[in-house]
């Protein structure tokens, strides 16, 4: 079951005041990609229309890497558009499995060997303005929100050859 429900902006402090859209989905393969469509669906014809393709490849990591490493039943994506910058924050129940960036999934930190999989995390420390997790639920923790937040501003002034090349940047 899919639903998409638009809501008052969260009080989180990685949000920003803007419209707040969420979306619910059942953990399956395709998930990542109806994340990567939604959110490109709000932004597109936006101020932020700018961010659309990096948005789109930072959900589609983040949703991708709650259905691979986590056994929840929902993904939650909770998108909140500001006047001056986006911020994503995809949620699951499982709150102990805390993302880090070259982490491989037995929770080590990968060296220098090339990867197939395990650069999404990179990819959102490249290209959002600021990163990172929440766990939520107090003293019985129910599930944690990987979120990311882009602003066009970072995106204009970032150097060209300091981004990196992506599919759906070519």
């Amino acid at each position: 079951m899919t639903s998409v429900n638009a809501t008052a902006p969260s009080a989180s402090p990685h949000c920003q005041d803007g419209e707040s859209y969420r979306l619910s989905l059942p953990n399956t393969a395709r998930s990542a990609g109806i994340a990567r469509h939604f959110v490109a669906s709000l932004l597109t014809g936006t101020p932020h229309s700018g961010i659309v393709d990096d948005a789109r490849l930072c959900v589609t990591e983040v949703v991708a890497n709650a259905h691979r490493h986590t056994r929840t039943a929902l993904i939650r994506v909770h998108v909140t558009v500001g006047r001056e910058q986006v911020t994503v924050s995809v949620a699951d129940d499982t709150p102990w499995t805390a993302p880090a960036a070259g982490a491989t999934s037995d929770g080590s930190i990968r060296t220098g060997q090339p990867q197939e999989c395990g650069r999404g995390l990179f990819l959102l420390e490249e290209l959002a303005l600021a990163w990172g997790s929440d766990v939520c639920g107090c003293c019985s923790p129910s599930h944690k929100a990987v979120w990311f937040t882009l602003a066009v501003d970072a995106v204009a002034s970032a150097q060209p050859s300091a981004r990196p090349r992506t599919a759906i940047q070519a």
